[in-house]
């Protein structure tokens, strides 16, 4: 408490005080859970986000395996320069 919130409640009588503090407390609770609400809905659309990156992913990295293999099979089906026959031939 500061000293304005002191010197109101020493003015007050001891039932309207404690009101006061018990308005106070409902207020700072209520803020706070609408701040828990706020952050909840926050990560739960994070982890939304994160689970739809993360099959993305998955399909890209699929796709890359699958590039790397059809590159490797058209290297060795390729013929190498070793195997062709000069032009003058």
């Amino acid at each position: 408490m500061n000293s304005d919130t002191q010197r109101d409640d020493s003015s007050m009588s001891p039932e309207n005080a404690l009101a006061a503090r018990l308005e106070a407390l409902e207020s700072r609770i209520a803020y706070q859970e609408h701040w828990l609400d706020t952050l909840d809905q926050a990560v739960a659309g994070q982890e939304r986000r994160l689970a739809q990156l993360e099959r993305i992913n998955a399909l890209m990295q699929e796709k890359l395996r699958d590039q790397q293999q059809a590159l490797q099979e058209a290297e060795m089906a390729a013929p190498s320069p070793q195997d062709e026959v000069p032009p003058h031939y």
